[in-house]
């Protein structure tokens, strides 16, 4: 047998044994951050003040509060305080409501439906505004239709997203009467909310693909594919789009998750049955358990979604799937 006949073993399962230690990785991570946040909100709303004195009527004599803090546990040390905390986390019971008198679970499961569809309905808008916007301004890169582009992104990013929609209010509800100022339940209702909470996630977008795009579109490979005589449309959308995607996605992700945290003054401004509404509302009662939970359902979605996007780029980039 010669030299030259003798072959290196054949590895087998590496990539699929490295894609799941950096999933498991990334899952040990997210535990840890949601583990921080759940601790940062037990203390944050303990330095709120006593909750007892809002749930009681003000002539509450000092015996009522004494029986009702007892009652909630509010009486004993701090330190036994965050152990029941987190044996009810590890148990995913976060406790009853001190306002409501239902689980806090149940209270976040019904507002979550209403806050998902103002934070989708953003989403899908800033999608469809941003995505030609930033390839337009690419293609267009020194002349007028870039420079209007991007002064409307420099207007978007720093418009504070609640002027925006009492602008928006006074303009299509009070003067032309045309859209509902505020409630639920109807595509009409969704309408203002959608548009004001997706100004500053379509400026981020569009300026942050018109960037990646002008890069892309200055590398060899498109030179290349124009050499070869192909149209500059298939060029853009199939060459370069594809390759400028990745930090797209990235900022994609990160918008969705400051959607649903950013949906808290859009709430409030269009009084949107959501859980930035609900959140607001349990700070100003003092709603411990509930002010935790909704906590942990805002750093929850940041990270599942982070994840998603992580995982996202081994199908957009072949570099990326090889590495794993």
């Amino acid at each position: 047998m010669t030299a030259a006949s003798v072959q290196p073993p054949v590895t087998v399962g590496k990539p699929k044994s490295g894609l799941l230690r950096h999933v498991l990785v990334r899952l040990a991570t997210a535990v840890g951050v949601l583990f921080a946040a759940a601790t940062l909100a037990f203390l944050l709303v303990r330095l709120s003040g006593d909750p007892v004195k809002q749930l009681l009527p003000p002539d509450a004599t000092a015996a009522q509060e004494a029986t009702l803090r007892s009652q909630l546990g509010l009486d004993q040390p701090l330190i036994a305080q965050y152990g029941d905390f987190l044996w009810g986390l590890l148990r995913f019971d976060l406790g009853d409501s001190l306002v409501y008198h239902e689980p806090v679970g149940q209270v976040i499961a019904d507002r979550v439906p209403a806050t998902l569809e103002l934070a989708a309905g953003a989403l899908v808008l800033s999608l469809v505004i941003a995505i030609p916007a930033g390839i337009y301004a690419a293609t267009r890169r020194g002349r007028a239709g870039d420079t209007g582009v991007m002064t409307a992104v420099l207007l978007g990013q720093s418009t504070p997203p609640f002027w925006v929609g009492i602008l928006l209010v006074l303009l299509f509800s009070v003067r032309l009467k045309v859209l509902p100022a505020s409630g639920y339940g109807t595509f009409a209702h969704l309408v203002l909310p959608a548009v004001t909470l997706s100004v500053y996630s379509i400026a981020v977008i569009a300026r942050l693909l018109r960037s990646s795009l002008i890069d892309v579109l200055g590398s060899d490979h498109i030179r290349t594919a124009k050499a070869k005589g192909l149209g500059p449309a298939k060029v853009v959308l199939a060459h370069g789009l594809r390759n400028a995607s990745l930090p797209t996605v990235t900022v994609i992700g990160l918008e969705f998750g400051g959607l649903l945290g950013g949906a808290i003054l859009t709430e409030q401004v269009f009084s949107w049955p959501g859980i930035g509404r609900l959140t607001v509302e349990a700070i100003s009662h003092r709603d411990f358990p509930l002010v935790q939970a909704a906590v942990l359902f805002f750093a929850a979605a940041f990270v599942i979604v982070n994840l998603l996007v992580d995982l996202s780029y081994s199908l957009l980039d072949p570099r990326v799937r090889a590495q794993s």
